[in-house]
């Protein structure tokens, strides 16, 4: 008996002293997340410190720009708020010495991905973070009934306008065979399931 205690004694003192090591491990196995780039649509914090008539929120225009003064005309779409908050930063120093500029996103209103035809609940959902189309069907409530799985089409318009239908064969994705498939959703994308 008291072999047996000392066992468990040592397998939960070992259990403690690998878990953190089992922790790294899965961390350094998760996909790194791209940061977040602006959309027509978003509405952005801008402030300059201890310049109180630079602290503005913003609304980015379908064009992709916003105007901000002193810095003028600044096009957002497809930027980072990193490489937005240089910019202003670059034009700002050029009249304001040692400027310190802050930008973050107050709503992601232009982030929107659209599920359309055979589904529980079709329409526009605004997404936070990275979803797959898998993802984005399980947002409008699932497939109908009547649905044709195998023929769903994710409509992507791209930087020329130029609209493609990408695929995709849900029962294979249900089935975990040909996954790279259940694409990440970029905003704008349309989901058609017929």
């Amino acid at each position: 008996m008291l072999k047996q205690v000392n066992a468990g004694r040592l397998l939960r003192v070992a259990a403690l002293l690998l878990a953190p090591a089992f922790a790294v491990q899965a961390a350094d196995t998760l996909p790194a997340r791209d940061p977040y780039r602006i959309n027509p649509g978003d509405i952005l914090q801008v402030s300059v410190w201890k310049e109180q008539d630079l602290q503005s929120q913003l609304l980015v225009n379908p064009d992709g720009h916003f105007s901000f003064p002193l810095a003028g005309d600044i096009r957002a779409e497809g930027k980072t708020l990193e490489e937005v908050r240089e910019e202003l930063v670059e034009r700002l120093g050029k009249l304001i010495p040692d400027v310190v500029v802050t930008v973050s996103t107050l709503k992601l209103e232009g982030n929107k991905v659209y599920v359309l035809g055979q589904v529980a609940r079709p329409g526009e959902f605004i997404v936070t973070r990275s979803v797959d189309v898998m993802q984005a069907i399980a947002m409008a409530g699932g497939t109908t009934p009547f649905a044709k799985l195998d023929d769903v089409k994710i409509l992507r318009r791209g930087t020329q306008g130029a609209q493609t239908a990408i695929p995709f064969r849900y029962s294979d994705v249900q089935q975990g065979r040909k996954l790279d498939q259940n694409i990440v959703l970029r905003a704008g994308d349309t989901i058609v399931v017929p």
